[in-house]
């Protein structure tokens, strides 16, 4: 049985239980800091690692496929990688529909059959805490909604690694929908003041399949259902109520049957995101609609240059 993220994991100041689990956070960091490999470096591929410090739901795999989108643009025959999670089938289908993906339990050995296959570019949906790999270029992502949580590295808080660490990563995306900024930016600054921040939007690509005069019962299991419920709010989406599953959620069919009588109860249609779509057995799948959504970055030409000229381009 899959768990939600502990709610006071992004409470803005660590309560209690923070407090208590902060030992075992220092830790964890000891751990992650002697967990040291040489890394490995495929000289006839470039890499791309689109990472994340806060746990989940910072917009990766969105990324991955703008990333995609522009290289394809510029006749650079670029593949994703993507480590082999049993509970991740959605995102590697997802990400199929954009191109070629290699999954293996080893992300090297997925880079090392992407090489034999001759593509340039590599774009790996996660990988930042991966030690084997040495990265060409790294986009480190967050949530606008979350932020860094308490600011603590798991299990007192959502993050994977220091936050210090920034220091290390020269390129940040700052995913969402229209919420300021200022605050994350002037902090990312003063850990870096190197970083190129980038700003980037959901946007809803098939409104045209939906009716905004019907009511509508929403429910997902991403890492970040509330960003995906202010979108369905900005497009004036008449939502009777929300249910929220744990990330990466396999629905049984006793789950949705549970979301099939709250529906008919309000009289209400249902909508999904594209990955709860994808997670749902095809028997199963009667009335219920997915939108389909992509990041829209605030200074995309700037996204392009980077990846053409810095270190991506052979």
């Amino acid at each position: 049985m899959k768990l939600k993220k502990p709610k006071f994991w992004d409470y803005v100041k660590p309560n209690f239980l923070a407090l208590l689990l902060w030992p075992l956070s220092i830790i964890y960091k000891v751990i992650f800091n002697l967990n040291k490999k040489k890394k490995i470096k495929i000289n006839s591929i470039k890499t791309i690692c689109i990472g994340n410090i806060y746990i989940g739901g910072t917009g990766k795999t969105s990324l991955a496929i703008k990333i995609k989108q522009i290289l394809d643009q510029k006749n650079i025959r670029a593949c994703f990688i993507k480590k082999q999670y049993a509970d991740q089938i959605d995102e590697v289908k997802l990400l199929q529909n954009y191109g070629k993906i290699f999954v293996n339990k080893k992300r090297i050995e997925a880079l090392k059959q992407a090489a034999s296959e001759n593509y340039e570019v590599a774009i790996f949906d996660d990988g930042l805490q991966d030690n084997s790999i040495e990265f060409d270029l790294i986009f480190v992502c967050f949530n606008k909604l979350n932020w860094i949580g308490n600011g603590f590295v798991i299990p007192a808080g959502p993050l994977r690694e220091d936050i210090n660490n920034l220091k290390l990563y020269n390129h940040v995306f700052l995913n969402g929908n229209e919420e300021k900024t200022e605050i994350e930016k002037n902090f990312i600054k003063k850990i870096n003041p190197k970083t190129i921040i980038y700003e980037s939007r959901y946007r809803p690509l098939n409104l045209e399949d939906f009716d905004k005069s019907e009511k509508y019962l929403v429910f997902s299991g991403i890492g970040n259902h509330k960003t995906f419920i202010n979108m369905l709010k900005k497009k004036k989406f008449n939502i009777l109520s929300d249910l929220e599953f744990p990330d990466h959620f396999y629905y049984k069919e006793s789950d949705l049957n549970k979301i099939f009588l709250k529906a008919k109860k309000l009289n209400a249609r249902i909508i999904t995101t594209e990955k709860d779509y994808l997670r749902i057995n095809q028997s199963l799948l009667k009335d219920i609609k997915f939108i389909k959504s992509e990041l829209e970055i605030m200074d995309e030409d700037s996204l392009t240059r980077v990846l053409i000229n810095n270190n991506v381009n052979h």
